[in-house]
């Protein structure tokens, strides 16, 4: 063992085992490099150690009572799950080893406000983190991204952390994912299809309520950069701006915070989205104006850095911003796209200027003549605008508990991964969970097979939670052929199999389980509401 005095902080080294064989060996050591260091900050540095044993864990317990700000680092994974079981990372810092991974050389597939994205190998990418507290980061992305899973957005997961160079970085399995920034660049026949897949996930994750308090809050982060900047908007232009947002309301639907094509990749067949450690709840508005930001406004004075970005020029950018917002708002009326369009730059404009302010560039003029643009443009904008309010078409608002799908029993799983995301989110029980798929898979599958044979239609699912006691009712609506199950006689389950008529099962088993079933033909739809309380008031 070694050790390394610097003013009163101690480091000793750990190696091999400590068990009952040579424990109060080790101990007499460790104390005798501490001699006349009394009161010193003392590390314990465990990269060589590979197993501790009760008996060393007493050694340890004993050192912490001399020396409090004791702490274990470079813990191997064996080692750290015996010291976690034991309680000791409860009692002391406690630090994991990590293995090196150099990103030199590495391709660039997704980059963020808080780190780059590499790929490693085929099978796996490292996302880096720029911040100091690279594991707190981790950690918290590590948790929201869980969450995002959990409430039904497709996203990867970090099995791994990992060094790199002073820093640290979480490794995900994509395999051969590639950004949608690198198939515009390279496959410009697919513009149109990135755009649709770009805001059918956007609409995804605005659809989704998040449980209180899960997720902070984009609104109370915007308003902080409106306070630094609102007074050098002249003409009392920045107060009004501030008004403005906050009376857009707080809102518990799911905002990516940095929703731009290096973070939405194609894995396979599979669109995911990644860099989830911006994931926060609000407004759509909010998304957009960082949206913007990724496709002109950082380039508006130079177009040269959205290529450098996202890998295409401006006019690909420009046009995709255009093209998504069109599809978000689900019209081609320029007038209303020029309408939200203005609304978004001003939060745009008004967030570029703050971060300008607080992360200048190294060429001071260049920034100056930047800002004066955005300047220029913000003052134009905030004379005509007394809004930021739109109106949010179904599919991305009111989409968090509506789903229009195609009905054929193959649209089966995404129907139940749509009403699971729902019940996660108000922490269905199991039984009840179990009851309401059950419902749920009888019905759809009757519209699939009958509402529109021998064609095909479409079938809206629609889920509302409601309070005290929590309820929760589905509501499936078709506009196939008119059809009551309700007048369906019930089969009499205590006749033998061979004497019982086929049919008519599946509605009788929903009845029984569910607390209401409702029918009602009206407007050219079949309406069937199925309603079950999930908790006690």
């Amino acid at each position: 063992m070694t050790n390394e005095n610097k003013k009163e902080s101690v480091t000793i080294e750990l190696s091999g085992r400590i068990d009952s064989g040579n424990a109060a060996a080790v101990e007499q050591d460790i104390f005798a490099q501490l001699a006349g260091k009394a009161g010193a900050a003392v590390t314990l540095d465990a990269a060589g150690l590979a197993f501790i044993s009760s008996a060393g864990l007493r050694v340890i317990l004993r050192l912490k009572k001399t020396y409090p700000d004791l702490q274990i680092i470079n813990v191997s994974s064996d080692v750290y799950e015996i010291l976690e079981m034991t309680g000791f990372t409860e009692m002391m810092t406690v630090k994991k080893a990590y293995r090196v991974v150099s990103v030199e050389g590495c391709e660039v597939i997704g980059e963020g406000h808080n780190g780059k994205v590499y790929r490693i190998d085929q099978d796996n990418v490292i996302k880096t983190y720029k911040h100091a507290d690279a594991l707190a980061v981790i950690q918290h992305e590590r948790e929201v991204a869980r969450l995002a899973l959990i409430l039904g957005v497709p996203t990867a997961i970090s099995y791994d952390v990992v060094r790199v160079g002073d820093s640290y970085g979480s490794v995900f399995e994509l395999l051969n994912a590639r950004s949608f920034s690198k198939i515009l660049a390279g496959e410009p026949e697919r513009f149109d299809w990135c755009v649709a897949e770009y805001v059918k996930m956007l609409k995804k994750m605005h659809a989704i309520r998040v449980p209180a308090g899960k997720l902070p809050s984009i609104r109370q982060d915007t308003l902080k950069k409106l306070n630094r900047v609102k007074d050098a908007i002249p003409d009392g232009l920045g107060e009004k701006l501030l008004r403005m947002t906050q009376a857009v309301p707080e809102d518990d639907h799911m905002i990516h915070g940095d929703f731009h094509t290096k973070n939405i990749v194609l894995a396979g067949d599979e669109v995911l989205v990644i860099d989830m450690d911006t994931l926060s709840v609000g407004h759509p508005i909010f998304d957009l104006f960082h949206m913007y930001n990724a496709y002109v406004g950082f380039s508006e004075y130079d177009p040269e850095i959205v290529r450098n970005f996202q890998g295409y020029g401006a006019d690909i950018a420009r046009r995709f911003w255009h093209e998504s917002l069109a599809a978000y708002l689900n019209t081609r009326d320029e007038q209303k796209i020029r309408e939200v369009d203005e609304k978004v730059r001003c939060l745009s404009y008004a967030s570029l200027i703050d971060w300008s302010l607080r992360y200048p560039g190294e060429d001071a003029e260049k920034d100056r003549a930047t800002r004066d643009l955005w300047m220029t443009r913000l003052v134009e904008l905030l004379r005509r605008t007394d809004s930021l309010l739109f109106d949010v078409p179904c599919g991305a608002e009111d989409a968090h508990q509506e789903l229009d799908i195609e009905a054929t029993t193959e649209n089966l799983d995404e129907v139940l991964a749509f009403v699971d995301a729902r019940l996660d989110a108000v922490d269905c029980p199991a039984k009840a969970r179990m009851q309401l798929d059950l419902a749920v898979e009888e019905i759809f599958v009757n519209i699939a097979r009958y509402a529109y044979a021998p064609n095909k239609g479409k079938a809206t699912v629609r889920v509302e939670v409601s309070d005290d006691p929590v309820t929760v009712t589905i509501t499936f609506m078709d506009r196939g052929v008119p059809y009551d199950p309700l007048k369906r006689e019930d089969p009499d389950v205590t006749l033998p199999a061979g004497e019982r008529e086929i049919g008519g099962l599946g509605i009788f088993m929903t009845k029984k389980v569910m607390d209401d079933v409702r029918y009602e033909y009206r407007a050219g739809q079949n309406i069937l509401q199925i309603t079950k309380s999930i908790r006690k008031g």
